[in-house]
């Protein structure tokens, strides 16, 4: 019996993000404050330990880089339990568009250190 080559469904590859962006998310009538883990014109992951959403759920995105900030609508393409959710873009302005293209060539190009606090000036605090 010949195995058949596994392939990814999906078409773009995410960047795994370098340095920290942090997401301003609202969904299931919650807000919460997210770490960015990888990222693609199509879509994000991100990291959370509380999920009381479910795929399909929309979401509204807002995360400010040095690009500008970045509004987007979303719904959950699927959730890892423990770990965090996938968030697939499904409205997204043309400007928001452009600079989320700036953010994604300026993560290929260069590495930053991630820092484990979405506020590293409240660490000490």
């Amino acid at each position: 019996m010949q195995q058949k080559p596994s392939y990814s469904r999906r078409a773009l590859t995410r960047l795994a993000t370098s340095e920290d962006i942090w997401l301003c998310w609202q969904c299931n009538d919650r807000d919460d404050v997210s770490r960015v883990l990888d990222i693609s014109i199509d879509g994000l992951f991100i990291e959370t330990p509380r999920l009381s959403v479910k795929e399909g759920m929309p979401a509204k995105l807002d995360f400010l880089v040095q690009e500008g900030r970045i509004k987007a609508d979303a719904v959950v393409r699927h959730i890892k339990r423990g770990s965090g959710l996938g968030l697939r873009f499904i409205a997204v302005a043309e400007s928001d568009r452009q600079r989320l293209k700036a953010l994604l060539t300026r993560l290929r190009t260069r590495g930053a250190h991630p820092s484990s606090h979405p506020f590293p000036q409240l660490e000490q605090l």
